[in-house]
């Protein structure tokens, strides 16, 4: 065993210790009081469920990571890098095409081998909890619409990685980084109208007081708002939630069916406040430019490694190729992409804070946003307290105790 994979190995153990580390601290915080600022929205047994349902959670998790983990590890030293790479070149086949079996082979795996965990999610904790609203029939044309934008949109966009790599020399970092950006703007643009239409029903909110109340809040901050649409959440599961998305004449603004039904007008305004509010302040832009960034260091630290020979050693593979080298070099970035994610949420954190002070500065009723967030904490089941270990390495929002007491402030 090389340094490289060393590195690998140590790094892959570290997380996966500090994340049950994390869990545990979790878990042992837990305790029976009800916070106070809840008092008058939980009952003593609708909390002790909401408990039950983060330690179901939390040990699902760890046997997940264990198997995951596991698999990985024995399918390394095992030589199942070295197997598949020797029986994709069997087929002597284009470099291209052996490239894309190769990674197919791996993604197809990885997917098959962590779909009876996703069911078990799905219909076993999920509608154990009464969470779950989503068919058979659903969840396979969702597993299935999932893998053709996939290969639709992700097959097309890794040729093109593989042969600027294979032929572009010491430009084919900032050209598969330039590509990528591209796709992602595309993405982000085409989105709205052309791939989630595919997953949900989308419907213009009606006319009537909830749309008078936002067109009206709309107006007085200067928020140019054409498009609200109702999102039929509850065809798979009963959580509420509501976001922005899109650029330009593509832009919406979404409400989950399930938020307006338990949410009175004033809090679905200071909720759709919070979501303007990112708009307002850039944020979704910020986050945009800094995943620009990240995906750019990346490409230039994989153009020093991907036909590295000893990355290749290090998983027993003997020709270096670059389709090998792009999976082998997606273990080894693990640590400084865990490292950039935990800053990308702790800016992600600061942002709510920002916006749940816009909305209550802005909206007429904004303090509302205080009671909306209660409201979804317990229809959700949500962890009032989790351990600051855990919201460090795992929330991109900040806990709902604390942007409740910020919001009071």
């Amino acid at each position: 065993m090389n340094t490289i994979a060393l590195i690998i190995l140590a790094a892959l153990l570290l997380d996966a210790g500090l994340k049950f580390a994390a869990d545990w601290l979790n878990l042992k915080r837990l305790h029976s009081g009800l916070p106070e600022a809840f008092a008058d929205w939980y009952d003593p047994g609708r909390y002790r469920r909401s408990q039950d349902y983060l330690r179901v959670n939390t040990r699902f998790g760890w046997v997940v990571t264990g198997v995951d983990l596991l698999l990985l590890l024995t399918f390394w030293f095992g030589g199942g890098f070295a197997w598949l790479d020797e029986w994709v070149r069997g087929f002597n086949l284009s470099t291209l095409t052996t490239g894309l079996l190769f990674i197919g082979f791996l993604v197809a795996l990885k997917g098959l081998l962590n779909l009876p965990f996703d069911v078990y999610a799905t219909f076993g904790i999920e509608a154990r909890f009464g969470f779950n609203r989503t068919t058979w029939r659903t969840y396979l044309l969702d597993r299935c619409k999932a893998v053709l934008l996939g290969l639709a949109i992700g097959a097309p966009l890794l040729a093109l990685v593989l042969l600027f790599f294979q032929h572009a020399g010491p430009h084919a970092w900032w050209l598969c980084w330039l590509i990528v950006v591209m796709v992602m703007l595309a993405v982000h643009y085409v989105a709205p109208t052309w791939i989630m239409p595919l997953f949900n029903r989308f419907e213009p909110l009606s006319s009537g007081e909830l749309r008078d109340a936002i067109t009206a809040y709309a107006r007085r901050i200067d928020f140019a708002l054409d498009n609200i649409f109702v999102m039929d959440g509850s065809k798979r599961s009963s959580k509420a939630n509501a976001f922005f998305t899109g650029f330009g004449r593509h832009r919406r603004i979404v409400l989950f069916d399930t938020l307006i039904s338990n949410h009175s007008v004033d809090e679905l305004v200071a909720v759709l406040a919070h979501e303007m509010g990112h708009y307002k302040q850039r944020h979704v832009l910020k986050m945009m430019l800094v995943g620009i960034g990240q995906s750019g260091l990346m490409f230039y630290i994989l153009s020093w490694f991907i036909s590295y020979p000893g990355l290749f050693e290090a998983f027993h593979v003997q020709q270096v190729s670059v389709y090998a080298g792009l999976v082998f070099f997606g273990l080894l970035y693990t640590p400084l992409d865990a490292v950039l994610g935990l800053a990308m949420q702790y800016m992600s954190r600061r942002h709510e804070y920002a916006a749940d002070r816009f909305a209550v500065q802005t909206a007429p009723q904004g303090r509302s946003l205080a009671t909306a967030l209660k409201k979804m904490s317990v229809d959700h089941l949500s962890n009032l307290d989790p351990h600051p270990l855990y919201v460090f390495l795992n929330y991109s929002h900040p806990p709902v105790m604390q942007r409740v007491e910020a919001l009071k402030r």
